[in-house]
């Protein structure tokens, strides 16, 4: 078993911490909540410590919070029913551009690997798509595919593919179909009984671990047609399935999970304020795969866990936020 190392507690927020991020470069990181603030903090002399707080960008709580790829912007989500872009200048940054069209609380908001695309999705089940040219944002696609409430949208690594999370239980995969100039759905990832509530895409964009109300993380395969276990694919687009099912770790909801990219391990948030640790076995066959947990830290907060994120520079560091108003930093020793 490895361990987590407490490296820093920051305290800044007023209230719920719902979204931590890291800078694509890992220099900083931001958070934001129910204190209508984003807070960017970065390190000083080995602490880490508050460089910015953005407010006035919106007027009710921020659920969420995502880094352009190239690191000059962030989108907010809010339940103002508004996204924001604020421009990075770690001195004044603002406000620059409100993106408004959903009818409720927008839950998430996620960048394409070439930041030419943005992602939301909202309370009011629908999907958007926004096109961004020199600093415009406009609408491209809005995608009513879910029955109910969406909680997360995040983008392929390389591809413009995103995935949706939602209330109804199930995940989707949208891309855009150049014959109709649309987007529309691709795949349905089925088989949580209740609420998925987070998703993460490993590095290769092969596989998508959900998390979910049900108390489980899954594992999903993509089989794209000519795969070697011969699974049928129709009309030539690859299939999902769901190849492993995480049971019997956590005792509430799964509120979030991270892939990392440098290590390959996953990391939850749980409503249990235990954050735990699982690594893919190393004779793990790749179509059935198994993974272990490595390491569960009790009342890693003293209240639910809502986020977690690994340092995309940093092997083994991450961030946490909580609803106790704190934010963590951690380090995975193996």
């Amino acid at each position: 078993m490895g361990t987590l190392e407490l490296k820093h507690t920051l305290s800044g927020h007023r209230g719920r911490v719902w979204n931590v991020c890291w800078h694509p470069k890992g220099a900083c990181f931001a958070s934001c909540g129910e204190d209508k603030t984003i807070i960017i903090w970065g390190q000083q002399e080995s602490q880490w410590v508050m460089k910015t707080i953005l407010t006035e960008g919106h007027t009710r709580t921020i659920r969420e919070i995502a880094w352009s790829p190239c690191g000059n912007h962030i989108a907010s989500a809010s339940f103002d029913a508004t996204i924001a872009i604020w421009d990075k200048n770690l001195v004044q940054s603002e406000c620059t551009t409100t993106l408004e069209g959903h009818e409720n609380e927008v839950k998430s908001v996620s960048w394409s690997s070439n930041g030419q695309l943005l992602a939301s999705c909202s309370r009011d089940k629908s999907v958007w798509i926004w096109e961004v040219n020199d600093g415009e944002y406009e609408c491209a696609a809005v995608i009513n595919a879910h029955t109910q409430d969406v909680k997360k949208v995040r983008w392929h690594p390389t591809e413009e593919i995103v995935a949706s999370a939602s209330y109804d239980n199930t995940v989707k995969l949208f891309k855009e179909y150049i014959a109709d100039n649309d987007w529309s759905c691709m795949a349905t990832l089925s088989s949580h009984t209740s609420t998925v509530w987070s998703l993460a895409w490993d590095k290769t964009g092969n596989r998508i671990a959900t998390c979910s109300d049900d108390q489980t993380v899954k594992i999903w395969q993509e089989y794209k047609p000519g795969n070697d276990p011969g699974i049928v694919t129709v009309n030539n687009e690859p299939v999902w399935k769901c190849v492993c099912t995480l049971s019997g770790y956590h005792t509430r909801t799964i509120y979030d999970i991270d892939w990392c990219r440098t290590t390959g391990l996953l990391v939850t948030a749980c409503g249990d304020d235990i954050i735990r640790i699982f690594k893919e076995d190393g004779d793990s066959d790749p179509n059935q795969p198994t993974f272990t947990m490595v390491c569960s830290m009790d009342t890693a907060h003293t209240q639910d866990v809502n986020c977690v994120q690994w340092d995309p520079t940093v092997p083994g560091q991450l961030v946490s936020a909580s609803d106790d108003g704190l934010v963590k930093i951690w380090f995975y020793n193996e």
